[in-house]
């Protein structure tokens, strides 16, 4: 593995690089994959193959990735169990004018397997699945507005927050545009703060009558403040709310029925995406069936929806976390990593640790000033690269994460960690940062 510091290259990934500004606005088609979110010029940016939980990019250095395709990677890149299903799918052909009966077989594996589902809608990404749930709930109780905490993609409904009010300032990031938003939509997304019950309380009482649905994340690196999601469900019960939780990026990995099975707290809908097909695209909407019968006659409707090689990718993911008891392997791996982490940073006199839960953890560094803070979060990210690492504050396991990666990843963090240590002591970490301060990550409210 390349994890020669003065060796480390990304030359050919900054050439195609430049080629992408000129054609593809934003570079790529995930925010959270843009280059300047990285360490630019450091940071590798075009992958040639990726295997288990290793990346290989265009320069040829070697990689272990934490990020998982930013959740997708489940089970480990290009894993043979999924890849060959699709491939004995895509011999018998992609979608055509019938459905297939794997459609049948996967929601019926969702219904088993999620305490909220009794009938599951499909559709091909986190934000996209959102929007159908909203519809949805929408449609059920024949009201429009929408109260949300956390993170739920780009669409109108969604990004309407921003045409005035709350804003998503502390749910996104700050500074975003509702640009291409109707305005005739504003007032009809009101954010709340996570854990605060009776800000939420309030809100409901303050648009009794009118608000549709709650959608929520119940939860990041961490597990919900005790009794908060009771109050939520109690809430929304009372006003005759809908409530959604968006497991799209907790699913799966805490617990394969998701949060509402650690917690027992059972919402109306859920919305599943990321690593239910281990990176096919893919997503589901799972509810109850009082909510969710009533959108057969809802215009909510896509030829891809069907497709059955996405379908086929999360019916064989599913059965594979079950089968190599994955839960039980990202706790595992989350304990040591943490462990590891929590070492490094003490044996280099650092304040930073890992934080959370052991499957879903994240990385804190304890900064006083917030400038400082993205400075050394944006050096963090550099040095990592530089020692074969693509890990920043916070990451996804997947099943392929092994031994070999974390004395790896130990080893190379104590570097960082050093680097770091040496950067703040001697208020050099702008003298130490090679390339541009990485922008503003999502400022989640939900950990």
């Amino acid at each position: 593995m390349n994890g020669n510091r003065s060796g480390h290259s990304v030359k050919a990934s900054m050439g195609v690089y430049e080629r992408a500004q000129r054609v593809i606005p934003g570079v790529t088609q995930l925010l959270s994959r843009r280059p300047t979110r990285a360490a630019l010029g450091v940071s590798p940016i075009y992958a040639d193959r990726a295997k288990g939980c290793r990346i290989w990019d265009i320069d040829g250095n070697e990689y272990v990735d934490w990020m998982s395709g930013v959740g997708p990677i489940i089970l480990g890149y290009a894993d043979e169990v999924v890849d060959n299903a699709v491939k004995e799918q895509m011999d018998r052909g992609g979608i055509n004018s019938i459905v297939h009966e794997s459609a049948v077989d996967l929601a019926e594996t969702l219904v088993r397997l999620i305490p909220s589902a009794e009938m599951v809608r499909y559709a091909k990404g986190g934000g996209e699945a959102c929007t159908v749930a909203v519809r949805i709930a929408r449609g059920v109780t024949n009201r429009d507005k929408v109260l949300f905490c956390g993170y739920h993609g780009w669409h109108d409904w969604y990004l309407a927050a921003n045409l005035g009010g709350e804003r998503l300032d502390d749910h996104l990031f700050n500074g975003i545009e509702p640009i291409g938003v109707p305005s005739g939509l504003e007032g009809t997304a009101i954010p709340f703060a996570y854990g605060d019950l009776d800000r939420l309380g309030e809100l409901l009482s303050e648009h009794e009558g009118q608000v549709g649905c709650i959608i929520m994340e119940p939860m990041r690196t961490e597990l919900p403040p005790e009794g908060y999601l009771e109050g939520v469900r109690e809430l929304a019960t009372k006003h005759g709310v809908v409530l959604i939780f968006d497991e799209v990026s907790c699913g799966f990995r805490i617990s394969l029925g998701g949060v509402q099975e650690v917690t027992g707290v059972i919402p109306d809908m859920s919305v599943f995406a990321k690593a239910i097909s281990n990176g096919y695209p893919m997503a589901a909407v799972v509810g109850k069936r009082e909510v969710m019968e009533p959108a057969a006659r809802m215009f909510i409707s896509s030829a891809y929806w069907d497709d059955p090689i996405g379908i086929v990718a999360a019916l064989t993911t599913l059965r594979e976390l079950e089968r190599r008891d994955a839960v039980s392997h990202f706790e595992v791996i989350g304990a040591s990593f943490s462990e590891r982490i929590n070492r490094a940073a003490a044996d280099a006199g650092l304040d930073a640790e890992c934080v959370g839960v052991a499957a879903h953890p994240g990385i804190r560094f304890h900064v006083d000033n917030p400038e400082t803070g993205k400075k050394v979060s944006t050096l963090f990210i550099q040095e990592n690269a530089k020692r074969g690492l693509i890990l920043s504050t916070g990451f996804f396991f997947n099943c392929a994460h092994d031994e070999a990666a974390l004395e790896h990843t130990e080893s190379a963090l104590r570097e960082s960690f050093a680097v770091i240590k040496d950067g703040l002591d001697n208020e050099r970490v702008d003298q130490l940062l090679e390339c541009d301060m990485q922008e503003d990550l999502f400022r989640r409210m939900v950990r």
